[in-house]
């Protein structure tokens, strides 16, 4: 009697190309890393030229293949003129992103207006350039649109950004509708506060430091090699029966 054993589906991306927006530093950077280990060609792109350089020469540094492309996600046009000139991304980190947090009564509208830009508009336009090319060209992809823990709850001084990161948790479930008969998946990526060195100053502050631990069960903060696991798995055909959903690396947050 022969048993039948379940094969496991390959984590590499061999052959593929991915594109990381906010590729300089960060979850952008640690995304671009861990894709280029897993074989992919990575093109990091970020407004700061010298930045996301120096990030593409440290992975081709490794023997691993990689690029920049300067690119200011919020100008819609130049981005969809510069994607339109390279050849089709079967992986996006959409990662590009930022925050001014203000308790309600002191959001002002241009605040409101820079994150939606940034957080809404640009990454909707970018998924939706990356899977348009993929769709022409009759090519499967992964999308992979980063998010937050607070795209699934709420916080003080954060009203705006979770906004901003629940509507990104809602295009991600329609675009994947409609972009699965084309075999182009969309999934979110949602960590909780990381320890980077954007945030380093802000957990200096020990009561917000405080405050931030008391909710993440495992009792302390996530680290950037903690997020690039799951990143591989969306990008890969280890993941290839999801579509539309959130993955959740939180320490516990949401959990209650």
């Amino acid at each position: 009697m022969t048993v039948d054993l379940a094969r496991t589906p390959s984590f590499r991306l061999d052959g593929k190309r991915a594109l990381v927006t906010g590729g300089g530093r960060g979850i952008g950077l640690a995304a671009a890393s861990a894709l280029a280990a897993a074989g992919a060609h990575v093109t990091l792109a970020a407004r700061t030229e010298a930045e996301v350089e120096e990030a593409a020469a440290a992975i081709r540094a490794r023997g691993e293949k990689a690029d920049a492309m300067v690119l200011d996600v919020t100008n819609v046009e130049a981005a969809k003129a510069a994607l339109a000139q390279v050849e089709p991304y079967q992986v996006l980190i959409n990662n590009a992103g930022g925050n001014r947090p203000a308790y309600l009564p002191d959001v002002k509208v241009e605040d409101f207006d820079f994150i939606f830009a940034l957080n809404v508009r640009a990454a909707f336009f970018m998924a939706q350039t990356v899977a348009l090319r993929l769709m022409e060209a009759k090519l499967p992809g992964s999308i992979i649109n980063i998010s937050s823990q607070m795209g699934h709850v709420g916080a003080a001084r954060r009203t705006v950004y979770c906004a901003s990161k629940h509507a990104m948790e809602g295009f991600t479930k329609a675009m994947a509708i409609e972009l699965a008969p084309h075999n182009i998946r969309v999934n979110s990526l949602g960590p909780t506060f990381l320890e980077t060195p954007m945030t380093r100053p802000f957990f200096e502050n020990k009561a917000f430091r405080d405050e931030v631990l008391s909710k993440i069960k495992l009792g302390r903060l996530g680290q950037l090699d903690e997020l690039t696991g799951a990143i591989v798995f969306l990008a890969s055909d280890a993941s290839s029966l999801m579509t539309g959903s959130a993955l959740v690396l939180d320490g516990g947050w949401t959990a209650e």
